[in-house]
């Protein structure tokens, strides 16, 4: 006798045992799926959890790109959940599809870079770092002190009143 080579995956072709590579990936992209929709769930839990309420929320994840239906209150609560879902690992974009009830003016977004506070953030947007408390409270409740910012993170920047 000798040595005899076969094609690895033809078994499960003829004899119907094991799975083709197609049944594998058609597995492992099921798999995904109800990994995304696990994530979308917890996010919602999240977002429930932190105490922004919106009416019909629905967050759905495909790959890196989150998607949020559903009706915020106000303007702030719709730019926080943004916010939970985007500064969220894995999360890349953030298509905002929520509507508001109460329409107010847009918060700017700043992505906190090396080096940044709140204060140096404070006197960037408003002149005047000791307006940090601003930013600090427009960013509450995912922000917890105002020393726990981290590179990467997005914050809302309202306007004055």
């Amino acid at each position: 006798m000798g040595l005899f080579s076969f094609i690895k995956n033809a078994g499960a072709k003829v004899f119907g045992i094991g799975k083709t590579d197609a049944e594998v990936a058609a597995e492992a992209a099921a798999e995904e799926m109800r990994e995304e929709a696990l994530v979308a769930r917890r996010l919602e839990n999240t977002i429930r959890d932190l105490g922004l309420d919106v009416d019909g929320l629905n967050v759905h994840i495909d790959d890196d790109a989150a998607t949020i239906t559903g009706l915020a209150h106000d303007q702030a609560t719709k730019e926080k959940v943004v916010l939970v879902v985007g500064n969220s690992e894995g999360i890349a974009t953030v298509d905002d599809q929520m509507t508001v009830e109460n329409v107010e003016p847009e918060a700017q977004f700043h992505a906190v870079v090396s080096g940044d506070t709140l204060g140096k953030i404070a006197k960037h947007y408003y002149g005047n770092a000791m307006k940090y408390p601003v930013i600090f409270e427009a960013n509450k409740p995912m922000l917890t002190h105002p020393d726990k910012i981290y590179v990467g993170q997005v914050l809302r920047i309202p306007a004055l009143d």
